[in-house]
């Protein structure tokens, strides 16, 4: 028999539910904590899996009592939020979303993926892939942004990332796709509220990225809190077990979200904890997150009938294996034996953070060349953002600390020498009694930079906002600034886009930074002095107003769709359909033309491949890169198809005066979508090919092809 076989015909019932059970875990004086358990717990195979806790000593400690303490000697599965770097902090999602670049995204997840293994950890839960169109919702600062080709992109890169080609060489780690599904589509942007979307909109839009993330192998998937059709995704059945495990195959471990099985009493659909239990086994859920609902309550389950014991065997089965693709079995302490930067391209972290940080930014305006700064300039730093270390990190700090993170302060004023600073509010509160210093300050200057936007703790789980704004008193010290008329750049801070239209006329450049990690300064100055070209571009669309959420590009026609000179068109009375940036949005120091689009094919078959080529053009004054869009449009289908869908990206730099060729593949079969009854289909007929900037269907350049079965 193999090893899996033989633990499970030697375990006790409830050394298997001990399997399925893991506990939050975390430090005092006498040692570690284990959720309210003592390292007992661990010794009487109660515990199989933690989370939360870090560091080869404890790792060790608590890995030894398991291995070398307890009966059957099943080592431990160690888990931790890595959701944008470990002991580095990375820029958060979105905004690493924003640079386009898949080999970054894999580098960021490998140096992560490296410090978490040196420090004891085994499985991260992340990526996030909830395709995210409503900035309300606090949790769209850990997604890839609205497009689902995008985040399936994200997906395959992330979990390369984390996970290597083999789980159990040194330095991999378990990544979890999360949070299976359509979570991001909440009630009104609400954490936790229920999710009700179309089934045509679950298949094209919510289902891809966790289908990329099964084919590239993830190992473990985590349901969402939230019902989905009346039914919570932690007992979706037919979502986990038919869809998930049935239709695309998976087979790894589905662990179930904090506290998500106990929770199913609040859902209504279970009266006890014994049914709430059952039902998650049932659904396939192999590892109860905290809630001890497992541990305490399916033996009562089992004696009325709800659950087998076959089932139960399934899912230690799935969580053991797992284990044993770790390499757990083999070499329990081996994770945090030995440095490991060579494991991730011999390269300096820092490094990498500073690079990540400065393709994240996103230059969304820039009038009359006001970035970058002059030579010489005096400068102004204004801003509750301006030193503010903790916020630089984002909301999921995981391992890293405050003190790490540089602030623009100190990146700014090293590039150039001495900066005059104020902060003049703080983020969120109501005291305007520092304006007046900070606009004599700024009255002093050539150029001021007023750092502006959300604290981390604004973004992120259970921080929806209803008025996505600048929060406190914070408008009220813009538009001090800005009344003395000098030159006022910019920097925003925030896990969503905020809806401040006032702002964008009135400054003369504004940098979306997001949360752009602990090299915040060190990358901030480099794009503002102009050492390096801002280049990262809008994963999202970026809102006039809060009325026009959920807001993204890739929209269905409209029987009457807009006409500003007919009042009965798809329209608002009061706010622009627009968005004040369309996705792909981004500005850089040079100024890029597009032209001779060219498909390799006017007529093609289902095998074919297209290729799509367009010349870029720098006609500015600075070295620079352009991001250039594939966008297309099925012109008449079975179904009514969206105006645009993203199905490709490429990247070029060029000198000023220079230009380059971009080419981009098309395979026919990306452009197979859901049918009338929701199967896949690849219809014959016209397509338009649409090159572009971003997403704004005017200043697209346009061919058409046809395809022919």
């Amino acid at each position: 028999m193999s090893r899996i076989d033989t633990l499970l015909a030697k375990m006790t019932l409830r050394e298997k539910l001990g399997q399925l059970n893991m506990v939050a875990s975390g430090y005092a004086v006498t040692g570690p904590l284990l959720g309210g358990d003592s390292p007992d717990a661990i010794r009487s195979g109660d515990i199989g899996n933690l989370l939360n806790m870090v560091g080869p000593d404890h790792v060790n400690e608590v890995q030894r009592i398991a291995v070398e303490e307890s009966r059957l000697g099943i080592p431990l599965l160690l888990g931790f939020d890595i959701i944008h770097g470990h002991k580095t902090a990375f820029p958060v999602p979105l905004a690493e979303a924003a640079m386009f670049d898949p080999v970054a995204w894999a580098r960021t997840a490998r140096v992560a993926a490296v410090e978490a293994w040196n420090d004891g950890v085994a499985l991260t839960f992340a990526p996030m892939l909830d395709v995210s169109r409503d900035f309300r919702w606090g949790r769209i600062v850990e997604s890839a942004g609205e497009d689902p080709w995008l985040n399936q992109q994200m997906a395959t890169a992330k979990i390369k990332g984390f996970q290597g080609s083999d789980l159990s060489t040194v330095g991999s780690l378990a990544a979890t796709a999360k949070h299976f599904c359509a979570y991001s589509a909440v009630l009104a942007g609400r954490e936790y509220a229920s999710v009700d979307v179309s089934e045509r909109a679950l298949h094209e839009v919510y289902l891809p990225p966790f289908e990329a993330a099964v084919q590239a192998g993830v190992a473990a998937v985590m349901p969402a809190f939230t019902c989905f059709d009346g039914i919570p995704m932690t007992v979706h059945e037919p979502l986990l077990k038919d869809y998930l495990r049935g239709k695309l195959g998976f087979d790894g471990v589905i662990i179930s979200d904090y506290n998500a099985v106990a929770e199913l009493l609040n859902h209504g659909v279970a009266a006890d904890l014994a049914e709430a239990a059952a039902l998650a086994i049932r659904a396939g859920v192999d590892i109860d997150m905290v809630s001890n609902a497992y541990r305490n309550h399916l033996p009562e389950a089992l004696a009325r009938g709800l659950v087998t014991m076959d089932e139960i065997d399934a899912c230690v089965r799935r969580v053991l294996m797992l284990k044993e693709r770790l390499g757990l079995f083999d070499a329990p302490y081996r994770r945090g034996a030995a440095p490991l930067a060579a494991l991730a391209g011999n390269i300096d972290h820092h490094e990498v953070a500073r690079d990540a940080a400065r393709k994240s930014c996103v230059l969304l305006t820039n009038y009359n060349g006001a970035l970058p700064l002059a030579p010489h300039e005096r400068i102004a730093l204004i801003g509750p953002l301006a030193e503010a270390q903790a916020d630089m990190r984002g909301p999921w700090g995981g391992a890293s600390v405050a003190e790490d993170s540089i602030t623009v302060l100190k990146g700014l004023s090293e590039a150039v020498g001495s900066v005059s600073h104020a902060a003049g509010v703080s983020i969120d509160g109501n005291d305007t009694s520092g304006i007046a210093a900070a606009v004599e300050v700024a009255r002093g200057a050539d150029t001021i930079v007023l750092c502006l936007g959300e604290s981390a703790p604004m973004s992120g789980e259970a921080a929806s906002r209803a008025h996505p704004e600048l929060p406190g008193k914070q408008r009220e010290l813009a538009e001090a600034i800005l009344a003395l008329n000098k030159k006022v750049i910019v920097v925003l801070f925030a896990g969503r886009p905020l809806a401040v239209p006032w702002l964008f006329p009135k400054a003369s450049a504004v940098l979306m930074a997001w949360f752009p990690g602990e090299q915040a300064g060190p990358a901030l100055a480099d794009l503002l002095t102009g050492k390096v070209s801002p280049s990262g571009r809008l994963p999202v669309s970026w809102p006039n107003a809060v009325g026009q959420a959920p807001l993204f590009y890739s929209q269905y026609p409209s029987g009457r769709p807009f006409n500003p000179n007919d009042h009965y068109t798809s329209k608002y009375i009061d706010a622009p359909n627009a968005p004040d940036f369309p996705f792909g949005h981004g500005l850089t120091y040079g100024e890029f033309a597009l032209s001779k689009l060219a498909v390799s094919k006017p007529v093609f078959g289902p095998t074919d491949t297209l290729e799509v080529t367009v010349t870029v053009t720098n006609t500015g004054k600075a070295k620079a890169e352009e991001t250039v869009f594939l966008f297309t449009h099925d012109l008449v289908a079975s179904v009514s198809r969206p105006l645009i869908e993203l199905k490709g990206f490429s990247r070029i730099t060029l000198d000023p005066g220079s230009s380059g060729t971009v080419t981009i593949a098309l395979p026919a079969q990306d452009l197979t979508f859901h049918g009338k009854d929701l199967k896949p289909v690849l219809e014959a007929g016209d397509f338009e090919i649409k090159i572009g900037s971003s997403a704004r269907r005017s200043q697209m350049l346009n061919a058409k092809v046809t395809l022919k079965l």
